[in-house]
């Protein structure tokens, strides 16, 4: 499944390459000083490690697409062990939506009772050690990239997001909503031990201005079918050690992680205002600016495989029974 994965990862973007060029501008802070550099050619190596959770504001739907390019151009590469918890509504995306099913990615109806038995059987799955020949053990490379906000800002978000604030006395950030703590405690607290950082991206995109929502702007249709995608896609990183995150208290992580928050709604103010996040710490470069696309024209031969990922897709979905079929005879 690794290797398809990959493949999937790759025919997006060559996709994005072609029908929705895009600018990936990226800085971050001290924390991940000298894990971000750029490459001959105008492109971006990130160094990051095989196995991290990854955490991040949720402008529109496609964030997750941007951010397992990052897998895609790091280091060891990890675009073919990425798994991402996303609402349960996009599972039925015609293409990507059956891609990221057969994929094993998480998909989550926020309601943590139903949610948690899933999860737990999920992340037990990612935390197994194996064995190699030599009887050395080891656990699998993975990527888990989780949206704590729950959803993709909105006008409706940001009305739900303010009166929560106001019935806790909690300060109601401007340009992000307040995150959901119960899942990502959940998570990180199973996948303690396993894991050793946590990496944190900001994420804005231009052309979406003050008291606007992206989902509005940069819709999948607009991205790769109308010609519109966002001039660039801001991304500002920082990295936790999991052991300095209190996942002893539920409480406390949710403080720590509102904290964590209103350090994005005001990095989110500082791009508003200058269109840019700060500059890359520890670094002689201000910002790296790259494309989304593949590492060489060669890699697009392999978009032939896309014949048979979608034969893998849609026998994956065979094995839903009919309900499944008629759901995705409608969204044909």
């Amino acid at each position: 499944m690794a290797l398809t994965k990959r493949w999937f990862a790759i025919v997006v973007t060559w996709m994005t390459q072609i029908w929705g060029p895009v600018t990936i501008r990226i800085s971050g802070d001290e924390s991940v000083a000298g894990e971000i550099r750029p490459t001959e050619g105008g492109g971006v190596q990130f160094n990051f490690p095989e196995r991290l959770v990854m955490i991040a504001n949720h402008q529109i739907y496609t964030d997750w697409l941007y951010l397992w390019w990052v897998g895609y151009v790091n280091r060891a590469s990890a675009h073919g062990h990425i798994y991402i918890i996303l609402k349960q509504s996009l599972q039925y995306i015609p293409i990507i939506g059956w891609g990221m099913t057969f994929y094993s990615f998480i998909f989550m109806s926020r309601k943590m009772a139903t949610d948690q038995p899933r999860l737990a059987y999920r992340l037990k799955k990612l935390k197994q050690t194996r064995t190699d020949p030599s009887g050395k053990e080891y656990r699998i490379p993975m990527w888990l990239l989780l949206f704590p906000e729950g959803t993709n800002i909105s006008g409706n978000g940001r009305r739900k997001s303010a009166s929560w604030a106001e019935k806790k006395g909690w300060k109601d950030p401007e340009h992000v909503l307040l995150p959901r703590s119960t899942g990502s405690f959940f998570c990180l607290n199973e996948l303690k031990g396993t894991v050793e950082y946590v990496y944190d991206c900001t994420v804005a995109y231009e052309g979406v201005g003050r008291g606007k929502y992206g989902e509005n702007i940069f819709t999948l249709s607009s991205t790769y079918l109308q010609g519109r995608p966002p001039k660039s896609v801001n991304f500002y990183w920082r990295r936790f050690k999991l052991s300095d995150i209190p996942l002893d208290d539920a409480d406390e992580f949710d403080a720590w992680l509102r904290a964590e928050w209103y350090k994005k709604d005001a990095l989110m103010e500082q791009y508003l205002t200058t269109g840019r996040f700060p500059t890359m710490a520890g670094s002689k470069i201000d910002f790296i600016e790259t494309k989304v696309q593949t590492k060489t024209p060669l890699e697009i031969l392999q978009v032939f495989s896309v014949v048979g990922i979608a034969g893998l897709v849609w026998h994956n979905l065979q094995r839903f029974g009919g309900a499944v079929g008629r759901r995705f005879g409608f969204f044909v």
